[in-house]
């Protein structure tokens, strides 16, 4: 995946470098025509004629929303590909110290769509409560598919809640995810993925980490995600992975991680 996005990047590069010079060309374009119009306001009827059928007066209104537009979907590719570089470092099989939040927010780039983001009806609100954090030593690439597993499945929860209620109950609720990180010692990160979807009931968060659990239909779920992710953190990094949920409350899911791991070997997959 890494090296797909370092191919997207390079043309990518190219358009938005010169996107500021076709700005600038256009805008100096535009001004000419203008000044045109006033030195001659009373232009040959072939002019006339031509201007009519380009729709002039249009085009120079909207030449600049154009190059405005085409600047921002440049932008979104150059976060969704820088994103996509933070999140598949799965061939760094070494320790590496990272940012977590840059992780988290390279995870939520990815998601964008799946957060609705622009479509207030649908829109799924992240709250940030993010915590002055030390580099941590960990496998990126590994910590990566847990932040996208507990995420899907905040996404997830809240999606099933909005389908539970009726439309004056669906008028009043506002999906959130809540991110929050901490240290709770010198030597311990917690990090906190909180959700207000459908919840859990006791019986199931026994289950959730036994492999192919789910309560997914048929065909949407593996049930191998929160195992896998439950591998991650417990035997690659060390950590712990819990589970807090009620029923049509929410879930909040906790990783705790040490700042530097003993190195034992090659990490679990």
């Amino acid at each position: 995946m890494g090296g797909i996005a370092h191919e997207i990047n390079n043309p990518v590069s190219f358009i938005y470098g010169n996107l500021d010079y076709a700005a600038e060309y256009s805008q100096g374009l535009i001004e000419l025509c203008q000044r045109y119009s006033q030195a001659y306001p009373n232009p040959p009827e072939y002019i006339c004629e031509y201007r009519k059928l380009i729709d002039l007066d249009f085009l120079l209104d909207d030449f600049p929303k154009i190059i405005t537009s085409m600047k921002y979907g440049a932008t979104r590719i150059r976060d969704i590909v820088k994103s996509l570089r933070t999140f598949s470092r799965l061939d760094e099989s070494s320790l590496k110290e990272v940012e977590l939040h840059e992780n988290l927010d390279s995870t939520l780039v990815l998601l964008r769509n799946r957060l609705h983001q622009g479509n207030p009806q649908q829109e799924i609100e992240v709250i940030k409560q993010y915590d002055t954090l030390p580099k941590v030593s960990c496998y990126s690439g590994l910590l990566n598919q847990v932040f996208m597993n507990l995420l899907m499945n905040a996404i997830d929860a809240i999606e099933v809640k909005r389908n539970q209620l009726d439309l004056s109950q669906l008028e009043q609720y506002k999906g959130q995810i809540t991110l929050a990180t901490c240290l709770t010692s010198s030597e311990t990160v917690m990090i906190t993925i909180h959700d207000n979807g459908c919840g859990m009931s006791a019986s199931t968060q026994d289950k959730i980490f036994n492999p192919f659990f789910t309560t997914k239909p048929v065909g949407t779920g593996t049930g191998m995600g929160l195992p896998t992710s439950y591998q991650i953190i417990t035997q690659s990094h060390q950590g712990k992975l819990k589970c807090e949920s009620t029923i049509g409350n929410g879930t909040k899911f906790i990783i705790e991680l040490p700042l530097n791991i003993q190195l034992k070997g090659h990490p679990q997959q």
